[in-house]
């Protein structure tokens, strides 16, 4: 009887282990996510339309960043920095020593400077975490991003690619689909706009390569490789998630600022009394 109490008792130790064993081989499997896989356009595509918002500091500095007082000192606490994590990774810009300084001088004079504050055209990647949505509508041979900010558009061409006939301030875009992900080679640029409000700038042989991927049915994840040779030293990085606007009506208004900025812009070319 003793004999038969301590086979059970081992039989049921082993029973018990091996349960454990086989739970512990089966954890790794279970807690790997599956990837998302975005619902189709007609094309098979993964479908990005949508109305989508960075929500984030990156706007004023896409580097790591405290709070700061805003330039105006008569509104307060109105338009204070916002304190945020870095979007870029890796460390620091990898600035040229004369870009650095570049840098330094477009931060001290950044309320004139800015291109923002002009009502220019925001950019690449600016334009896309700045604080408003911007809408993307998807076609098999053209993909469109609609922009609340000064009225900015880009055309991704898909299938048409070519080289930038001239440079401007949103470059010019070709696209192509890597499994999930969007990926737009985006050149051609001009040496006007910044990357936020912090004077992070480039020049014209700006090259930008962002990847826009669906990670769930309200969120992108998106991502922009920048190269500049006669800016930095090496090419470099930044992420963010870019989130789905959920309301019923959600769409793009206009912010046609132009009107706004006409004194600053202008303002020293108006005749001055008796001359």
């Amino acid at each position: 009887m003793y004999q038969m109490r301590n086979r059970v008792r081992r039989s049921m130790i082993v029973t018990v282990a091996t349960v454990a064993v086989l739970s512990l081989a089966v954890l790794p499997a279970a807690g790997q996510a599956r990837a998302y896989r975005a619902p189709r356009t007609a094309d098979g595509k993964p479908n990005l339309n949508g109305v989508w918002q960075a929500l984030n500091e990156a706007y004023w500095d896409v580097e790591g960043h405290g709070t700061a007082p805003g330039l105006v000192p008569a509104l307060g606490a109105a338009g204070a920095v916002a304190p945020g994590p870095a979007v870029v990774e890796g460390g620091p810009i990898p600035y040229r020593p004369a870009a650095a300084a570049q840098k330094k001088e477009n931060f001290d004079k950044r309320l004139t400077l800015d291109p923002e504050v002009k009502c220019y055209l925001p950019g690449v990647p600016r334009a896309n975490y700045m604080p408003y949505p911007f809408q993307i509508i998807q076609t098999q041979k053209y993909i469109m991003m609609i922009y609340t900010y000064a009225g900015a558009v880009r055309t991704v061409y898909m299938d048409d690619q070519k080289e930038a006939p001239a440079d401007s301030w949103m470059g010019w875009s070709n696209g192509r689909w890597e499994g999930e992900t969007l990926v737009v080679d985006t050149t051609g640029f001009n040496d006007k706009s910044w990357f936020d409000r912090a004077g992070n700038f480039h020049s014209d042989a700006l090259h930008v390569v962002e990847r826009y991927t669906a990670t769930s049915s309200d969120h992108l994840l998106y991502e922009a490789t920048i190269e500049d040779s006669k800016v930095f030293t090496r090419p470099w990085k930044m992420s963010m998630p870019l989130y789905r606007r959920l309301e019923k009506n959600a769409q793009i208004m206009e912010l046609k600022c132009v009107e706004f900025a006409e004194e600053l812009i202008y303002g020293h070319l108006r005749k001055q009394p008796g001359k």
